[in-house]
């Protein structure tokens, strides 16, 4: 079978890597020359921590196997399973970690409660302050801004796999044929659409009623740190913001711990990971409303500067870069994915929001079953 797949992210990407494991023919159309999305303005975190119970755990655990497993063959992702620490710098944020170790399944997300010292035993670049940590075990990272070209490489060394760049995707043509801006016609068996935040032109098209909407973030890397940070790092309002952490623990920080000021308006929790060539990713802030400005913010940086500082007992190196990004994510927040059949041949699948890069090699298994590849 011969497999069109429209948008080079990790989405997209992963699909093209789908079919090409079950034995078919892949043509690659991305509009940019490389993607320039949420796909690589991104932690790379595959973060199993705070997913929801239910489908979302089940999927980004099947995604955390896939991401080790695809790491081995593709060392240019560099996938680490380096786990996660979310640090709890007060009381009512200690209580959310100490109920999270005893639900349910507690044991299959990889949760251990540490005391400050086995923290520091775990990840010994933290010497801030902080009461405890939960340990994610099965949380993992891979390289966001590499992972896209390395993948590819090892498609187009099967031979069964062509990335055509700087090709928008105007027009789907019959069953299961795109037509590009180019004039040029890719006929195939089958098409899927991972376009990302690109929601309008054929999109809407296709899609006219798409119950998927746009979020927008801010990040920033530093320079090298000068020491190995061995895990993730997250701050107590991560707990805020993972459906995981819901209960009567949750609710009592948000009625009695209010976030900071700026952490409020901006929708913001601590994420930290260090990149290959040492330099933090840190973060970051939510934006729902459209439409977007189209600057960055100094207030938030400034806020997650000091809260990596203080859990890390030191300033950040200098910040090198800052940047934004936006994502699409279903309207239904407990949907992993919107995954549309809109035409014979052709699928729409978009709107897995920040789960993208942790969920995307099983959703895109998941498309692949449901297409019969």
């Amino acid at each position: 079978m011969k497999v069109i797949i429209v948008g080079a992210g990790v989405l997209g990407t992963m699909h093209a890597w789908q079919a090409v494991e079950r034995g078919h023919e892949v043509v690659h159309l991305e509009r940019e020359a490389e993607a320039r999305g949420a796909s690589v303005r991104n932690f790379g975190l595959v973060w199993v921590s705070g997913r929801a119970a239910g489908e979302e755990l089940e999927v980004a655990l099947r995604a955390r196997e896939l991401w080790e497993r695809i790491g081995a063959r593709v060392p240019g992702l560099w996938f680490r399973a380096n786990g996660s620490l979310t640090l709890a710098r007060t009381e009512a944020e200690l209580a959310v970690a100490e109920a999270a170790v005893t639900m349910p399944d507690a044991a299959a997300r990889g949760y251990r409660l540490l005391d400050p010292d086995e923290v520091r035993a775990v990840n010994p670049a933290l010497r801030g302050r902080f009461l405890g940590g939960l340990h994610c075990t099965r949380d993992g990272a891979v390289e966001s801004r590499v992972a896209q070209p390395a993948l590819r490489a090892a498609l187009e060394a099967t031979g069964r796999y062509t990335f055509l760049p700087g090709r928008e995707v105007r027009e789907v043509v019959g069953s299961a044929a795109v037509r590009d801006d180019h004039g040029r016609l890719h006929q195939g068996d089958l098409v899927i659409l991972c376009t990302g935040a690109w929601l309008g032109g054929l999109v809407r098209e296709l899609a006219p009623d798409l119950p998927v909407r746009r979020v927008r973030l801010q990040m920033m890397q530093t320079d090298p740190l000068g020491e190995t940070l061995t895990t993730s790092v997250a701050d107590g309002d991560s707990f805020r913001y993972y459906p995981a952490f819901a209960g009567p623990r949750l609710d009592a920080l948000r009625a009695g711990q209010p976030q900071p000021p700026v952490a409020a308006e901006h929708k913001m929790q601590l994420l930290m990971v260090q990149r290959k060539d040492g330099g933090l990713t840190v973060g970051d802030t939510h934006e729902y409303e459209q439409p977007f400005g189209f600057d960055v913010v100094e207030d938030p940086y400034e806020h997650v500067a000091a809260v990596a500082g203080e859990l890390l007992g030191r300033p950040l190196p200098k910040i090198r870069r800052r940047w934004a990004g936006v994502y699409a994510q279903c309207v239904d927040t407990t949907r992993v994915v919107h995954r549309q059949q809109v035409a014979d041949g052709a699928w729409l699948v978009t709107g897995p929001g920040g789960r993208g890069m942790t969920c995307s090699p099983a959703i895109a298994e998941a498309t692949a079953d449901a297409a019969g590849l």
